[in-house]
């Protein structure tokens, strides 16, 4: 395992994070799913949420603590499951409730959405929810008010904008790593890669899946000891289910980005969690000691 010390002399542990939907909830295939036959789908989150929690625990001496941000639609279907991600030590966090992206939601359906997914999610999981990330990451400069609305309803701490340059998402401008956006309200970007002027995707999703395994190992130890911060890596349960029901008529650009190398991911994620030290996003970030690695 790759052990590297931060300025005040104490290991680097980075934060593990999984986006709880299910594979036909994407926001790419938006065009070719409505909305209204979700529940006419075969749901598989539930048991692929169990896996990732046996190979949590599964990985060394007391396993691995992870942040689980989940939608309200799946919460409310699935209630034991939330409790079996408090129960098993991991943080419950929010993905909204309806997987609208926020830059498709006017102030009021934004608000509604993240208030009801997290007091849905908390009378479920029984434990204060802090953290909200943004479904494709879709909080952006066109929408920055929804950092208000965050504040408002009491979350402590967002994983919602990704500082590159995407087709659907990304604001390459903002800053890598975690700032306090507004009082009280933290944004913990997910971890780019600089090089030669540009960030990089360097921890999770697609590219993970693309990538070569040595490639993603390389950038979080690299993130890790040239700017000695904590990398923020996530993915989705999808991602480790190639038994999945493909969806038919999609364009060859939205197939090849959700299916690539999805028959490796889960090997891939066990080989992740023992080569570095992981935590909860709000061990690494909400707490005291914490207060150092917000940027300045």
């Amino acid at each position: 395992m790759t052990s590297i010390l931060n300025a005040g002399g104490k290991p680097i542990r980075n934060a593990m994070s999984i986006d709880v939907e299910d594979y036909f909830q994407v926001s790419a295939f938006a065009p070719y799913i409505d909305r209204g036959d979700w529940d006419r789908r075969e749901c598989r989150v539930e048991r692929n949420v169990g896996r990732i929690l046996d190979l949590l625990d599964a990985s060394g001496p007391g396993g691995v603590k992870a942040t689980f941000f989940t939608l309200g639609w799946i919460a409310q279907r699935y209630p034991r499951l939330v409790r079996e991600i408090v129960a098993r030590g991991h943080e419950l966090a929010s993905h909204g409730f309806g997987h609208e992206r926020a830059s498709d939601l006017d102030r009021a359906a934004f608000h509604k959405d993240i208030a009801d997914a997290k007091a849905l999610l908390e009378d479920l999981g029984g434990v204060e929810v802090k953290g909200y990330r943004a479904p494709s990451f879709s909080i952006g400069k066109d929408n920055l008010w929804a950092f208000d609305v965050l504040a408002e309803c009491g979350y402590r701490y967002s994983s919602s904008v990704y500082p590159i340059e995407h087709d659907h998402y990304g604001m390459p401008d903002s800053p890598r790593f975690a700032y306090e956006v507004r009082p009280g309200l933290i944004e913990v970007p997910v971890t780019t890669l600089r090089w030669r002027g540009k960030n990089y995707p360097s921890s999770g999703g697609g590219w993970f899946r693309l990538l070569p395994y040595g490639m993603t190992r390389w950038m979080i130890e690299r993130f890790n000891r040239i700017e000695g911060r904590s990398a923020v890596f996530y993915f989705h349960p999808w991602e480790i289910d190639p038994e999945q029901p493909r969806i038919p008529g999609i364009d060859a650009k939205t197939r090849f980005r959700h299916y690539v190398n999805i028959d490796r991911t889960e090997a891939r994620i066990a080989r992740l969690l023992g080569d570095f030290p992981w935590a909860r996003m709000d061990e690494i970030f909400l707490a005291p000691e914490g207060a150092d690695r917000l940027a300045a």
